[in-house]
Parts: C-alpha cells; sequence; structure tokens
C-alpha cells in the first residue's frame, strides 16, 4: 500500500537550493519513502512527536507519517549541519 508524499513549501524551497547531484538522491529517498515509510533507514526523531528522518548521503530528511490518512508529509531538507536547527 503506497502513501502519497506532500512537501511542505519549506521543504520545497530547500529541494531548489540543492545541486543536481544530490537532489537525484534526495529525490529518489522521498519516492521509497511513498513504499515503506518505515525503512530500516528510518529513524524517529528523540524528543519530537511524529517526526522522522531519513539520510540521503550528507543531507537529511525530515518527515511526518499520518497513517490514517495513508500521507507522508515533508517537513525539511538539508545538510545534516544545519536541518536540525
Amino acid at each position: 500500500m503506497a502513501y502519497r508524499v506532500v512537501l511542505t513549501p519549506e521543504a520545497r524551497r530547500n529541494m531548489l537550493g540543492l545541486p543536481k547531484d544530490i537532489l537525484r538522491r534526495v529525490d529518489a529517498c522521498i519516492l521509497a519513502l511513498a513504499e515503506k515509510p518505515r525503512s530500516p533507514k528510518t529513524r524517529k526523531l528523540a524528543g519530537l512527536a511524529n517526526l522522522w528522518r531519513v539520510r540521503a548521503g550528507d543531507y537529511r530528511i525530515i518527515y511526518q507519517i499520518e497513517d490514517d490518512k495513508l500521507l507522508i508529509v515533508v517537513v525539511r531538507i538539508g545538510h545534516r549541519r544545519e536541518v536540525y536547527r
């Protein structure tokens, strides 16, 4: 059962600023989330309700899972140094 993936306006802006090679990698990770949002590559963020992260090289994709709606909301995308601030 595939989930629908939605990006917040902030996540869209984050994606537009990425170099093309990194953008391809991030896009592939986001598409994979639609099939398996809780894969072994993902981690739940400690201290934050219902936020998860997945690695795409040095970049992180922060997202929420809404199981009742079969929806994944990508909240933020950024370099690992800056994404958690």
